[in-house]
């Protein structure tokens, strides 16, 4: 029952929003936020002391196609269920910092979104998460095409074009998948959507070859890697900046979970046959988004291009098909959603004080803005993987799985660790340290309200670099099963 409270309780709040304005609609925002983020801590706890058995909610759809209301919780979606609930009060509290033309249609947006992410890392039928998996794709191009940057409707487009031809691949493969199954316990169907169903299946080599490239189209664009990746630079950067945290803090996410969950162990033989070129295609993306942030002179596009290289770590452990490989992509997923968030609300609270994220227009800044200085940096540190910070601990295991798999690529891809640390620590220099100009007399330091965001992500950045076992701890069972799985 919990798990559907907290897949159902935005969209209650989303719905609500319609009717309210101004302050209410901002109060009611925040607080349906907050009670989400209680409910998934809550249900942290709860999981530890009952396991999954509890959170599993499982009613007949259509009961005539075998298609079942199935969700649940385990270790691995639960803690991409905490890190949505934590970032969107996050995000929200951004998106107070502007003044957007019909706000209580924005915060709605969000929480309908909200939703949809919920609803992909809990979903435990193939067409529901099919389902959900669309359904977050719709505030988003709504959030993106209504309050996004001069070139929105264009690059708005671009993206929902990509997704959707991406999404109609993996539909595809999970009819065909459907309708290799039998009926299940207890249905009249003659065929079933179940997760479960789809692992038992016994299919051919040349079947999971294709059918892994079926699905796997979805996930690649969303994550994204290269180079199925052109467009996330340009949504990033026109997107209103609560929606660039949603799209890469959150629903990147959706992309490197839906390959854990739905792809490695449903088409295992399909992963054996095509993980090195997956895995030299995420190397690629590592050193073409660090080479490409290197010559970025804005700082959303910087970021966005950042982003791209960390991601291809994360596919690259994932493909590795090591138990450290696919820790290090959970403490990863999470580390990369806080540092990302905070990255880019600093980018949006400088450009709020200046008018511009033009690099070279910018220096001298932290003069007078000691306190926004620290907060850069040390998110700055954590997604250079400094030891102690959340960055390091996901990079250090991506890194060793990948060096399992084979040296010599291992050792390519951590050339992203020396690349990060040019561009950031360049961008830092230039905006915060270079010489004075003149927004360097004006610019204000952080509010009490922008500290309201950055102490949470702060503190999380040490919590997940100083204590990341609190965390695997959770996935381990569920990425042992999965390996095992993988592996049969």
């Amino acid at each position: 029952m919990l798990t559907a409270v907290l897949l159902f309780l935005p969209l209650a709040a989303a719905l609500l929003l319609h009717f309210t304005k101004g302050a209410t609609a901002r109060a009611l925002a925040l607080g349906a936020s907050l009670l989400e983020f209680g409910l998934a801590a809550y249900a942290v706890i709860a999981f530890k002391t009952t396991g999954s058995a509890g959170f599993n909610l499982n009613y007949s759809w259509i009961p005539s196609a075998g298609i079942n209301f199935h969700i649940g919780l385990d270790g691995l979606s639960l803690l991409l269920v905490l890190l949505t609930t934590f970032l969107v009060p996050l995000i929200l509290l951004a998106a107070f910092k502007h003044d957007y033309d019909n706000p209580s249609g924005f915060y709605a947006l969000v929480l309908f979104m909200q939703t949809g992410l919920v609803g992909v890392f809990v979903s435990l039928d193939a067409f529901l998460f099919y389902f959900f998996w669309e359904v977050a794709l719709i505030p988003i191009y709504f959030l993106a095409g209504s309050w996004g940057g001069e070139r929105r409707v264009a690059v708005t487009l671009k993206f929902f074009l990509y997704t959707v031809v991406g999404s109609l691949f993996m539909l595809a493969g999970f009819v065909y998948l459907y309708l290799q199954t039998g009926p299940a316990a207890g249905s009249l169907a003659a065929h079933s959507s179940e997760l479960s169903a789809f692992y038992n299946l016994k299919l051919s080599s040349s079947e999971q070859s294709w059918l892994f490239w079926l699905i796997f189209a979805a996930f690649a664009v969303k994550m994204p890697i290269f180079p199925f990746h052109t467009w996330q630079p340009d949504t990033y950067t026109e997107a209103p900046a609560p929606a660039t945290m949603l799209l890469s803090g959150i629903m990147l996410k959706m992309g490197i979970y839906g390959t854990m969950r739905w792809l490695l162990p449903v088409v295992p033989l399909g992963v054996s046959q095509w993980q090195k070129p997956v895995i030299i295609l995420s190397v690629i993306g590592i050193i073409y988004g660090a080479i490409i942030a290197i010559r970025q002179r804005d700082m959303k596009r910087l970021i966005a291009y950042s982003s791209l290289s960390h991601v291809g770590l994360m596919a690259a452990g994932v493909f590795s098909l090591t138990q450290i490989g696919l820790q290090g992509a959970v403490i990863q997923m999470l580390a990369h959603g806080v540092n990302v968030v905070g990255m880019f609300f600093i980018a949006d609270a400088i450009e709020r004080r200046t008018g511009t994220r033009h690099i070279p227009d910018l220096g001298g800044l932290t003069r007078r803005t000691p306190i926004l200085s620290v907060c850069f940096l040390v998110m700055l540190l954590s997604t250079v993987a400094l030891p102690l910070t959340a960055g390091f601990v996901g990079e250090f295991l991506l890194l060793e799985g990948v060096f399992q798999y084979n040296a010599w690529v291992g050792a390519v891809a951590g050339l992203t660790i020396i690349f990060s640390a040019v561009y950031l620590l360049r961008m830092f220099q230039r905006v915060m340290l270079g010489p004075d100009l003149a927004h360097s007399e004006t610019i204000t330091d952080l509010t009490g309200g922008e500290l309201l965001i950055l102490v949470p992500l702060i503190v999380l950045v040490f919590w997940l670099g100083l204590f990341p076992n609190s965390f695997l701890n959770l996935a381990e069972p569920s990425i042992t099963n999965m390996l095992a799985l993988v592996g049969r």
